[in-house]
């Protein structure tokens, strides 16, 4: 199911957050959304999920969800917001219980996604027992657990430390490899934009624009942190964003 927004603008009490954004999010690739603080992209990660309703401009649906999808548009947030009392298998049952599943189906997708995400041995275990990486796979696996048209990913890894968020990453690429999935990324992190996005997506300062959109057709599987190819599209993206990062960074803390 591809994904295409038509001239977005959106307000809050009339101060423009996003203005005229045109994007096509096709079927089978990611898509990361990058900027500097403040430019939209949460918002727009919002507005694509249903959260809320642009003040203008229309965001359409175009093709089927996949067979078996419960949600076409799913969350992985940045907190993981997992429930502390529920195990891991819990978690991921509480968003198939709505929706009239026989027992046995529920325990097989678990038993699927958990495979998938290599968390079979922790499907008992407890959040307040894995680490924030461990989590967030729980989280992960939870979205996948719905069969998902698109994932709406939220600053996925940034409450992560280095080594984790670098596991992560290739966690991510073995999920997409194996079955790509369709994904709408935000990250202010530009080495995860360059490792994981088919298409980056750079936004300006508030009110968001696109100021670019690079493509990187190398396939997910062969990305390699410090690839020549990539730091070059690396230092593209922050060439164009340096300014304005560091002008949004004085301002948040002028209004601190």
């Amino acid at each position: 199911m591809d994904l295409h927004l038509d001239q977005i603008t959106h307000r809050y009490d009339g101060a423009p957050v996003l203005d005229g954004i045109d994007l096509h999010i096709p079927t089978g690739r990611i898509v990361c959304l990058v900027g500097p603080s403040g430019c939209g992209k949460s918002t727009l990660l919002r507005l694509v999920g249903g959260l809320e309703r642009p003040s203008e401009g229309d965001i359409r649906q175009i093709g089927t969800p996949p067979d078996g999808c419960l949600n076409p548009l799913t969350y992985v947030f940045q907190d993981f917001a997992l429930l502390p009392w529920r195990t891991v298998a819990g978690n991921i049952a509480l968003v198939l219980e709505d929706h009239g599943l026989p027992k046995s189906r529920i325990d097989a997708v678990i038993t699927d996604v958990l495979a998938r995400t290599n968390l079979s041995d922790f499907r008992d275990a407890l959040p307040k027992q894995l680490s924030g990486g461990m989590k967030q796979r729980v989280a992960i696996a939870r979205a996948l657990a719905v069969e998902p048209a698109v994932l709406l990913m939220d600053e996925p890894l940034s409450a992560l430390d280095s080594q984790t968020r670098e596991l992560l990453m290739e966690d991510l690429v073995g999920l997409w490899t194996r079955q790509a999935f369709t994904a709408v990324y935000v990250t202010h992190n530009l080495d995860e934009a360059v490792r994981l996005g088919h298409r980056i997506v750079l936004l300006s300062r508030r009110p968001g624009r696109i100021r670019d959109i690079v493509e990187i057709d190398t396939d997910l599987a062969d990305r390699r942190a410090g690839q020549a190819d990539l730091e070059e599209k690396r230092a593209h993206l922050w060439s164009l964003m340096r300014d304005e990062a560091r002008a949004a960074d004085a301002e948040l803390v002028t209004h601190g």
